[in-house]
Order: structure tokens, then sequence, then C-alpha cells
């Protein structure tokens, strides 16, 4: 390997030193592209396997091999995948998922699971399993916050995807984690985080569904969460409907709001590179406007494996919102009457 991308790998290596280290978490990012000098590459490790995210637009193109094999040795993984970046994943039929998404690995030996812990909470990984493994890694502050809040709440999770948010917030003592999403498979997989978590799946917790149509319901039925989670992808395409983030955000988050208790908490996440924190703020604040909401902080991905290149902004854009809690009861006094 050319000694100018041996100095990069080993730079990226020593920036995560922390985490190399830290017994209660294997899965991080140690390549985050342009950042740590490879503005084409990004590569997630998950416990003793490796996921590389080749950026090329959809094309399937030569990896850097020699930068991985590198890292693979270091980080002594045993078995690297890689994952060709579409611009647009929503618009790919399967076929073409599974193209860019190679079931076997480039380096190594097959695995078709493996258990990643976070923060001390575990995580089936598939890593030949389509486009995405298992786990946002770029989450993981916000997973860590919401178990900090979540003792006695119940939280209703949308765009559940594996129930990551659904683990960390009944780790954290929930009274309830709802989980939505499109896709009964991936629900399953959730599920299944949470044995690994000894944590008892509810059937009723894991729903099938459309975010939008399942928001109104529980609106018609007058039911609230004292924490909602919105974190839907840029684009998706369903049988019902078409979504974008930049077009469709604002109504979303006021449907949420009316799910929202008094008082509560509403997240609001997207992690559209070309959507900017101002304009995402907007869209977020729009759909507030019915319920006085306000948002109180923002979070993006940690810094320490998902550094931000120089002149660039955080991709990941999440609005931490609270609902105007129910104005305080007054008591009126009668006037003494004249004698």
């Amino acid at each position: 390997m050319p000694a100018p991308l041996a100095g990069l790998l080993d730079t990226a290596w020593h920036r995560r030193a922390a985490l190399h280290s830290a017994l209660h978490t294997t899965a991080y990012r140690l390549i985050n592209r342009a950042a740590d000098g490879f503005p084409d590459l990004a590569v997630d490790r998950y416990g003793d396997a490796l996921v590389a995210h080749v950026y090329s637009e959809g094309a399937i193109v030569a990896p850097p091999m020699g930068s991985l094999r590198a890292l693979a040795e270091r980080a002594g993984a045993r078995s690297v995948y890689v994952k060709y970046r579409p611009a647009q994943a929503n618009t790919l039929d399967d076929a073409a998922r599974r193209a860019l998404a190679p079931p076997a690995p480039i380096l190594g030996q097959p695995v078709e699971a493996v258990t990643a812990l976070e923060n001390g909470l575990r995580f089936e990984i598939r890593p030949g399993d389509g486009l995405n493994p298992g786990l946002f890694l770029d989450m993981r502050e916000a997973r860590a916050w919401l178990r900090s809040v979540s003792a006695g709440k119940t939280v209703l999770n949308t765009f559940a995807y594996t129930c990551g948010f659904g683990v960390a917030a009944l780790a954290g003592g929930a009274a309830r984690a709802l989980n939505l999403d499109i896709s009964r498979r991936i629900l399953d997989w959730g599920a299944h985080n949470y044995t690994l978590n000894g944590l008892q799946p509810v059937k009723t917790d894991f729903v099938a569904g459309d975010v939008f149509d399942w928001l109104r319901r529980f609106a018609r039925r007058g039911q609230r969460f004292d924490i909602v989670i919105l974190d839907p992808p840029s684009f998706s395409t369903t049988r019902q409907s078409r979504f974008s983030v930049e077009r469709d955000m604002a109504g979303l988050v006021a449907l949420a709001a009316q799910v929202t208790q008094p008082g509560g908490w509403l997240i609001a996440a997207t992690n559209q590179h070309q959507l900017t924190l101002r304009a995402f703020r907007a869209r977020v604040t729009e759909g507030l406007a019915g319920v006085q909401g306000r948002i109180v902080r923002a979070l993006h991905e940690p810094e320490i494996d998902f550094p931000v290149a120089a002149g660039a902004q955080p991709y990941l854009k999440m609005l931490l919102c609270q609902i105007a809690p129910p104005a305080p009861r007054t008591t009126s006094r009668r006037s003494p009457q004249r004698g």
C-alpha cells in the first residue's frame, strides 16, 4: 500500500482509540469518507466483521482492496463485505439491490450474522443482507439520549427498522415501546434484538404498516405517547404513497405532534445531505405550529468516529422538540357580596 494511504489509515485508527478499547461498544465507524482522507469510502466495524460502503452513484467499481485488507488485518476482522451506495435506493428493484450489496464477502469467510455491542446493548448484524446490515451507527448518541430519559415513559418508534430505539428505550426503563415499520421481516429482526437483550417482545408492539396511516389512527383514537421518534428515510415509495423529507417532513411532524403527550418529546431526524440544518429546522418548526412545540436541542453524528471534513457540515440532523405542556388551570374567586 502506498505510504500516504497507510498514513491516512493510521491517523483514522488512532482517532478512534477510545472506541477500540471500549468493551461495551464494538459497533462503530472506522473510516468516514473525506474526513479521513477517503472521499468515496466509509467502513463500519461490527465486532469482527467489517462493512465497506463504496460511494459510486450505484456503479459497481473496484473497491480499494489494499486499504481494506490492511484495515481488516489491524481490526482482526474475519470478513469484509461491500455495499455500492446508490444515489437513491428507493428507486431500485430487488435485482439491482442484490447487485449493489453482494451476499458474499470480498475478503475472509462468510458470516451470516454477528452480535455487536453498542453501549452494552446487543444487536444482530447481518453483513451480507442488503444495503443496510442492521444498525445505523450514526445514531449511537441519540439512542443513548433516549435511554437516559425513557424511565416510565411510553415511546412510539416510527420507521423503526430493526428497533434500535425500542431496545434503548426499554433498556432505560420505558413502560412501553411501540415499533412501527412498513416491513414485517425487518420488525421480526427487531424482535430478535429484544431477545438478545433479555427483553420480552410483545406482538402488539411490532406493527407493520404505513406510518402516516397509523399516526392518523392513533390521533382518531386519542392515543398519545410520551416520546415519539421520527427517523424516516430521505425518500421512500410504498404501494400507497411516496415520501420525501424535503417535501413531506412538516406534514409528518404535524401528525406526530397530535399523538405526543403535552409536555412530551418529539424527535425528528434526517440524514439527507442536501437538506441543511436551517431548512430542516424550518420544516420541523412548521409542523410544530399547531401544538406550540419548541426545538430544544440538536444532535448530530458522533464526532469521534464520524468526523466532519473541513468546510463541510454534519449530515445527520436530529432535533429534540418538546410539545407545549397543558396550560395551568386557574380558579376564579367569587367577589364578596355587599350586605
